[in-house]
């Protein structure tokens, strides 16, 4: 098997043991433990935690530790979860929930990196376009990843109140250590070794990429990720499946939507380079649309069990979008900065989960999704303002007849 690919299936079946544990309990905290607001306490409190390490901890932890070093390293908080949540209370579930959100945006940095320079060392080597194999890479991870949804729902649906065991976790953290290579920068695999920059400034290069306009306009897209997944997992699970069905059947509502979300990933992954991105990110924004006004027009019940799963299929088909095309854009578009992108990708992120389950318990369910639809217009407007500017500095050097580097970064940059 081709190196890079084999690694690529490392990182992905280690993720898909570590989250076939928390993806179980993520899915039933608002549900399982709603008393006095445990439950969505505990999951504002991990994305607070993500919100605040996405700021400063995963450049330099990757800059420090490497990725695999990384990886290891946070994987280590979502085994501490795991375990908190077999002797749940506010001292156990609170802390292990800021354990884990500190790591989870270093770990999930670490990760889209590795993809991403596995993604274009593959393609220099096979003469290929870099974008193509990092969306094919992308497809393949989000493919067995998502699929860690359809186990921790079942392990949690047929053993209802019983969370998945800590021991997949725990094998997770063994088998990165054990078979991923270790990885060099991009910059070191070219050239040199080049000196490590210094410490502050690996610190604050998160914040020095918003001198890229792209970024402050690209950063709506992640934001929207973490809205419409909260809403998911902490509204359409309590408000209209435990509500109307019962809890039994929230994990499997979510089985569904990690069964679709799967499968289109690697779909996606795969047809990108005959439709290209923005086809995928209509189909995914026409989609949610569609079911965000549906949702508003519907009154659930009992006797309607087919409508809860074909909502979060159809979720999980646009939410496929978001996750393979937003992960393998920021790592073309900022292929220089991927540290400090995908940090800013999981900041972005985590503000939106925060957001969703902050007013979660004040907000009626309708302003939530008249909510989610400003923000999907916002950030469909914005990424296709950056498309068209990309593609006007694509056929800019041919236009001119001249293809100067300099000239082109800071048209880019200036936009």
């Amino acid at each position: 098997m081709e190196r890079s690919l084999r690694n690529v299936l490392v990182v992905s079946f280690g993720f898909l043991l570590l989250f076939t544990a928390y993806g179980g309990l993520q899915s039933l905290q608002s549900s399982l433990y709603s008393e006095e607001g445990l439950g969505v306490t505990a999951l504002s409190t991990l994305y607070g935690g993500m919100l605040l390490s996405s700021m400063f901890l995963p450049p330099l932890l990757i800059q420090r530790l490497g990725c695999k070093g990384t990886i290891l390293l946070s994987m280590c908080g979502y085994v501490a979860f795991s375990v908190g949540n077999f002797f749940a209370s506010w001292y156990t579930l609170i802390p292990t929930s800021i354990l884990l959100g500190l790591g989870a945006a270093p770990l999930w940095s670490a990760q889209c990196t590795y993809l991403t320079v596995m993604g274009n060392t593959h393609a220099e080597k096979a003469g290929k376009r870099g974008k193509d194999v990092v969306n094919q890479y992308f497809g393949i991870f989000f493919l067995i990843f998502q699929s860690s949804g359809v186990w921790g729902n079942l392990i949690s649906s047929l053993v209802f109140g019983q969370s998945p065991s800590q021991g997949s976790g725990v094998l997770a953290v063994l088998m990165i250590a054990a078979f991923l290579e270790p990885i060099r920068d991009l910059q070191r695999q070219s050239g040199g070794e080049k000196k490590s920059p210094p410490f502050w400034s690996t610190l604050l290069s998160t914040f020095k990429l918003y001198r890229d306009q792209r970024m402050c306009l690209l950063i709506l897209l992640p934001l929207y990720s973490g809205l419409q997944q909260g809403f998911l997992s902490g509204e359409y699970t309590r408000s209209y499946v435990t509500c109307a069905l019962g809890i039994q059947f929230v994990g499997y509502v979510m089985i569904c939507f990690s069964a679709a979300d799967a499968l289109c990933s690697v779909l996606y992954g795969k047809v990108s380079q005959y439709t290209g991105r923005a086809a995928l990110y209509v189909l995914g924004a026409v989609t949610q649309l569609s079911c965000m006004i549906a949702l508003l027009l519907w009154r659930p019940r009992a006797d309607q069990l087919a409508v809860f799963f074909v909502f979060s299929g159809l979720w999980g088909v646009a939410d496929a979008v978001w996750q393979t095309q937003n992960n393998a854009l920021y790592g073309v578009l900022f292929e220089k900065s991927k540290e400090a992108a995908f940090a800013n990708y999981r900041l972005g992120e985590a503000l939106g989960f925060v957001a969703a389950f902050g007013y979660s318990t004040f907000l009626c369910v309708h302003v939530k999704l008249y909510i989610l639809l400003g923000v999907l217009s916002l950030t469909m407007v914005a990424y296709g303002i950056v498309e068209c500017v990309e593609s006007k500095n694509a056929i800019r050097p041919c236009d001119l007849g001249h293809a100067n580097p300099a000239e082109d970064k800071e048209a880019q940059t200036k936009m």
